[in-house]
């Protein structure tokens, strides 16, 4: 069965840092772009920061530019978020995504993987961040 594990959420406080990990199982993730989005409380998904499938293309959503690195690790099936001067609005549930929403269908831009987060029928458990003092 493919999915991810995703992990590294927690309780940080505002200013503060954490590093998620995405890991592919059952699949090779180095074939895939992927996707890090985030579901907060009451609201929809939104893209948070994806990378093409050699990583030399990344696309970060308005709201996490400059504070937020994606990067990836094929060797290790794993793709991280390096998430900085983490803020309140933050807090959300964090997962990832394959860049192929739907069987036949591949998105091949970074930039239109994250806007589309709607394109997805189903989320993975994903890993909670929550920001607050």
């Amino acid at each position: 069965q493919q999915q991810f594990v995703e992990s590294g959420g927690g309780l940080v406080q505002p200013g503060g840092s954490l590093r998620l990990s995405c890991t592919a199982s059952g699949f090779t993730a180095g074939y895939y772009g992927i996707g890090w989005f985030r579901q907060a409380p009451g609201k929809e998904h939104e893209g948070v920061a994806c990378i093409s499938a050699t990583g030399s293309a990344t696309y970060y959503g308005d709201s996490v530019k400059d504070r937020f690195t994606i990067s990836r690790d094929n060797a290790k099936n794993t793709v991280f978020l390096q998430m900085n001067n983490l803020k309140p609005e933050d807090t959300a549930v964090y997962y990832c995504q394959t860049d192929r929403p739907t069987p036949g269908l591949r998105v091949t831009s970074v930039e239109t993987m994250c806007n589309a987060p709607n394109q997805y029928e189903h989320w993975g458990q994903g890993t909670q961040v929550t920001v607050s003092s």
